[in-house]
């Protein structure tokens, strides 16, 4: 009877099963590329936004801004008021931001929120200027807004949002992906964060600018003071622009640095006298 060799064994060299140290090699070498995606278009989303030119954001703003605008309540005396405050900061700007055109969409909601979206317009809610008790409060807000725009903090969220959606196109090869990026970046805006660094820098420039309106920065930390006693999650502000007590304290320090005087606030006046809580 013609004999067979033997079959080779299951466990041969040839054919080893692959081992769980090679298993976790391999997705351990998948998520150190994806990381270092990350980190690559991160970095890039952080610091190129000071060489996108005017001319990018201002197509920008008017793909976003009517998306905004078709809630807000631009016809009522109180949008115009706060239009009128606004030029006030906007008249101690540094000269080569004074051509902007920033407005205020004011939205008549119960949210306590403001922001700074691209083509130069500050959100403005009712909820907020309610929970103010001074001029001066709201005027810091819209100033420390305006200092988003000087740092060009409202587009760094925006790209890094995009920056995301394009790392994920690339590892998951779904080119498809990428077409959705338009769309994203009214929910990057509606979801933006700020870090500490760049909410103390806004802060900076908030000040400046209401020192150089009243003369005296009286006001300048009583609303984010306030803030920090607020249940978290129910305020839409504290969670764009956190307030933990060392950066009011951060504030504080600035102030006294600066040598910046305090004053009597102002009272607020009709019509934003009425929204007062």
């Amino acid at each position: 009877m013609r004999s067979f060799p033997p079959a080779p064994p299951s466990d041969s060299d040839h054919n080893a099963p692959t081992s769980n140290r090679q298993v976790l090699g391999v997705l351990g070498a998948f998520v150190s590329i994806l990381l270092a995606i990350f980190i690559a278009l991160g970095w890039l989303a952080n610091n190129l936004v000071w060489f996108i030119p005017e001319s990018v954001e201002v197509q920008l703003g008017r793909a976003v801004v009517p998306a905004f605008a078709a809630s807000a309540d631009q016809n009522s005396p109180i949008a115009a008021e706060l239009d009128r405050l606004l030029d006030q900061l906007e008249e101690n700007l540094p000269e080569d931001q004074r051509d902007r055109d920033y407005q205020v969409l004011y939205f008549d909601e119960d949210t306590v929120n403001a922001a700074a979206i691209p083509g130069d317009r500050v959100l403005m809610y009712r909820g907020l200027i309610a929970k103010a008790e001074s001029e001066n409060e709201v005027m810091m807000v819209m100033g420390h807004e305006l200092g988003h725009f000087t740092n060009r903090d409202h587009l760094r969220g925006i790209a890094r949002q995009l920056a995301f959606q394009t790392a994920i196109a690339i590892v998951v090869g779904d080119a498809s992906g990428l077409t959705a990026l338009g769309a994203s970046v009214t929910q990057a805006i509606a979801g933006a964060q700020f870090s500490q660094g760049q909410e103390l820098q806004a802060d900076k420039v908030g000040l400046d600018l209401l020192n150089a309106h009243y003369g005296h920065v009286g006001g300048a930390t009583a609303f984010f003071a306030r803030l920090q006693d607020e249940r978290p999650g129910s305020v839409d502000f504290l969670a764009s622009h956190p307030v933990p007590r060392r950066r009011v304290r951060a504030l504080e320090n600035l102030i006294g640095d600066r040598g910046y005087a305090r004053a009597d606030l102002k009272p607020f006046e009709e019509p934003l006298a009425a929204l007062q809580e």
